[in-house]
């Protein structure tokens, strides 16, 4: 499964896929105006008394945390591939490395500040400079570190598993709070006010990132374990192991996901941040899996080109859903259903598509990789 020189065509397919099945989780909070209560399940509706409800609860279920595990374990793949290549020629590591870390970090400041503030970007950034210098430690101090880090974040999330069955039984109500004033901000607000909020709460806005730094961690080394391991090679062996991971990580992955549909929200982090990567592994197997049985499906091309332009789609995707969703824009946000909230996050993907197809036979590189490349040449001369 080589796409063209050296490049293996199944993990750009996997970027394309994860990259718009991030939007999937992304687009509740765009169309409910900030309002992360929508995104998981401690608001105090009944799924299955509103079809409504059933559809976004069933969405989430689908993607939330599962796409973005996917992402960052594609990051851990990319990394492999960098270090792999310094080694071919010779240069220091983590070397050039940093600074393409720095630079996406920045990037991802850019897009925080004036886009939308939970942005990803930013903490891919930090955890990369962290496993590069895990990755120059050898296998022992990757799997090392896997153990401590994982063991760490696991025990965390099992703690808080163990909260919610508590709280679950002793009937207790539990909230996001009241995020009425985000709402009116970005209803009505201005994009300059917006922009104002997002500065003036950036240690509250990216607590996420600090909290979810382990998970990232342990998902890069998974990706630089499965590369070395032959998990993406198009050999019998590779196919084998593609297969077991299909197998595990659905099995496993659907039945701990399903406790989404819980209701009071009380499993939604665990879910999210422990069980949803788990289910990550079986989309990994089943995307290979149903590529290996047809390769030569339209589709494949067409999530090619979204994964070769990984970061201009994602800062497309984003800037989109605020100018449909914002007041500053359309001002669809707050106004329509579930179902409909599905369609518009469809035809992004399609668009999305279509520019990426556009603009790949006329340039080499995506809008925003060229951007990084002149800067990385610039820093680095």
């Amino acid at each position: 499964m080589k796409g063209n020189g050296s490049r293996l065509r199944l993990l750009d397919i996997l970027r394309g896929f994860a990259i718009m099945g991030t939007l999937g989780t992304n687009i509740w909070i765009f169309a409910h105006l900030g309002d992360l209560n929508y995104i998981f399940t401690f608001i105090e509706n009944e799924w299955w008394a509103s079809f409504q409800d059933f559809i976004r609860v069933f969405v989430l279920f689908l993607v939330n945390g599962k796409l973005l595990g996917l992402l960052t374990i594609m990051f851990g793949v990319g990394l492999e591939m960098k270090y792999q290549q310094a080694l071919r020629r010779g240069r220091p590591w983590p070397g050039l490395y940093i600074w393409t870390s720095i630079i996406l970090m920045a990037e991802g400041l850019i897009h925080f500040t004036l886009v939308m503030e939970y942005d990803i970007l930013m903490s891919y950034g930090f955890t990369a400079i962290i496993t590069a210098f895990i990755v120059k430690g050898g296998d022992r101090a990757i799997r090392m570190a896997m153990k401590i880090i994982g063991g760490l974040h696991g025990a965390i999330m099992l703690l808080i598993l163990g909260l919610g069955i508590y709280l679950g039984v002793t009937g207790a109500h539990l909230s996001l709070g009241d995020m009425q004033g985000t709402v009116l901000l970005y209803k009505d607000g201005s994009w300059l006010q917006q922009i104002a909020y997002r500065l003036e709460n950036f240690a509250m806005l990216r607590s996420e990132v600090m909290f979810v730094i382990p998970m990232n961690i342990f998902l890069f080394l998974q990706g630089i374990r499965m590369m070395r391991s032959g998990f993406f090679a198009s050999d019998e062996k590779g196919k084998k192991k593609r297969k077991k991971l299909l197998q595990i990580g659905l099995s496993a992955g659907i039945p701990l996901n399903l406790l989404i549909f819980v209701p009071g929200g009380y499993f939604d982090l665990p879910v999210r941040y422990l069980f949803a990567p788990v289910l990550a592994l079986g989309y990994i197997g089943l995307i290979a899996k149903l590529v290996e049985a047809n390769e030569k499906l339209w589709l494949w091309s067409k999530l090619e080109q979204v994964g070769k332009m990984s970061l201009s789609c994602y800062v497309m995707q984003n800037i989109l859903s605020a100018f449909i969703f914002y007041g500053w824009g359309l001002g669809l946000g707050g106004k329509v259903d579930s179902a409909a909230i599905v369609f518009i996050w469809l035809a992004i993907c399609c668009l999305q598509i279509i520019f990426a197809s556009i603009w790949l036979r006329i340039f080499k590189y995506g809008p925003m990789e060229s951007v990084r490349r002149f800067t990385l040449d610039i820093v680095t001369k």
